[in-house]
């Protein structure tokens, strides 16, 4: 692959500036269409990892997303760096190391806004949902099973936050007309981190692009596109690594410090299980900055502060980002050659001296805070909010657009999708077959539920089950 097609700055809808006095790039202008849009404006009350909570402390999908903005700028310009001065490359030139930033700053701001209320488990909810009753549900008498092809199927049952992402900003955020947030083509292939179909899904073949889907059967033509013009043809974009690094930096070092907050784990079993983790390993690296930890506890009594395991928590968590920053960085300038060519396989954190630290902070994070009491019960409430609107929706969209007389009721449901998904339905289902159409009318329903917060998700619920709140 070469960095100056990979760095495109190309818009699918083709569009130049006029005006002499813009000194943006058009990254730069990217950027400004996103913080700009009402769906990266809804991320402040969508769940990181506890849903609904009322503190001010813990994180949502928006500050979750700003940290991700914040590391996968700090790892571009580490990396560009790297390139230039230790990689050498010719074909990468000086100018690119702001595009990268620039383009790594916006992904990270994306790489979340296609997810659906809840958190990580609101995509499991409507995979569950479709599995269990898709095949049950009928279309003039004929299983939609029977009628959906394979891939329209398998969308639904490995239903993605990240392939709804490319969906949103390409098609749904209408403002000025179907091509979305119309974002360059450098900055949609770094979100797009699994570059396959929902068919060409294999998370066994020790490949991380196919270990989830890129993009939607509804879809496919962007995609195309895109790949086409980046030169990747099914290979993930370089920067699609660093996006994912800075994923996993902000989540694995956040994780445990909201769960700190929370009380779902003490300073003591945080500690205890840092040592466990690196027991027998002979990794002098972890165990210098497990040690780290200690100290810095020592050290805030020894300052007699007030609360002398969160000062040290919260020190420690900045030092663990510098050592996860430093070996992405490493990850990436070690295996450039494959990177820059497409097979490199696995996570840039991988072989590094920060993969112990990133892996025992994850089971951590598992076993503490998202099966802890709160986390289930908050989970439990969440899959009846979004069984019952996947229940209502879905069904009231089957004969939409058909001729076929709805009910009063789903009248009333679909007056409640926005005006520009509809818009959009009808634009892409413009003279399509009967199957493209009822394919799309379920896309309808996902795209709805994926926009709403977890606020209006609940409150949604709690009308239209006649659980009114005063």
């Amino acid at each position: 692959m070469e960095w100056e097609k990979l760095l495109c700055d190309d818009r699918i809808r083709s569009y130049r500036g006029s005006g002499s006095s813009d000194l943006r790039t058009e990254f730069e202008k990217d950027y400004h269409r996103i913080i700009q849009s009402a769906s990266f404006r809804r991320l402040q009350d969508k769940t990181q990892v506890f849903p609904l909570d009322r503190s001010d402390f813990i994180r949502t999908r928006l500050t979750h997303s700003l940290e991700v903005s914040s590391y996968g700028k700090s790892l571009g310009q580490n990396i560009a760096r790297s390139i230039l001065t230790k990689i050498r490359d010719d074909t990468f030139l000086p100018a690119y190391a702001a595009d990268i930033c620039n383009i790594l700053q916006c992904a990270g701001l994306l790489h979340d806004i296609g997810n659906p209320p809840f958190g990580h488990f609101g995509e499991t909810v409507i995979r569950d949902w479709f599995r269990e009753n898709l095949h049950g549900l009928t279309y003039n008498g004929t299983k939609l099973t029977e009628l959906l092809t394979p891939q329209m199927q398998q969308d639904f049952y490995a239903f993605e936050g990240n392939t709804q992402a490319l969906r949103l900003v390409t098609k749904l955020h209408y403002l000025v007309d179907e091509h979305g947030m119309n974002l360059t083509k450098a900055l949609l292939g770094t979100i797009i981190k699994y570059p396959v179909s929902s068919l060409q899904i294999d998370k066994n073949s020790g490949d991380i692009r196919t270990k989830k889907m890129g993009y939607f059967h509804a879809d496919r033509e962007v995609f195309e596109a895109v790949q086409e013009s980046l030169g990747t043809n099914g290979r993930r974009h370089p920067l699609a690594y660093i996006l994912e690094a800075a994923d996993d930096i902000a989540y694995l070092t956040a994780d445990i410090e909201d769960a700190f907050k929370k009380g779902c784990i003490t300073f003591a079993d945080l500690l205890k299980e840092l040592k466990a983790a690196g027991s027998g390993a002979e990794d002098a690296g972890y165990d210098n900055i497990v040690q780290k930890l200690e100290a810095k506890y020592e050290k805030a009594v020894a300052k007699g502060e007030d609360a002398p395991e969160e000062y040290a928590v919260q020190n420690w968590i900045v030092q663990v980002q510098g050592l996860l920053i430093a070996s992405a960085t490493e990850g990436f300038t070690q295996h450039y050659g494959a990177i820059m060519d497409g097979v490199h396989k696995v996570e840039l954190l991988t072989g590094t001296p920060g993969e112990r630290m990133s892996h025992a902070l994850g089971d951590i994070a598992f076993r503490y805070a998202f099966t802890s009491k709160p986390i289930l019960k908050l989970e439990i409430a969440a899959e009846k909010i979004l069984y019952f609107l996947l229940d209502e929706f879905v069904r009231a969209v089957l004969y939409y657009d058909t001729g076929r007389k709805l009910t009063a009721v789903q009248e009333k449901l679909l007056s409640l999708i926005s005006k520009n998904y509809l818009a959009i339905y009808r634009r892409y289902s413009r003279e399509q077959t009967e199957q493209e159409k009822l394919y799309l009318r379920l896309l309808l329903v996902t795209d709805y539920i994926c926009g709403m917060t977890d606020s209006y998700a609940k409150r949604l619920y709690q009308e239209l089950s006649g659980q009114w709140q005063g």
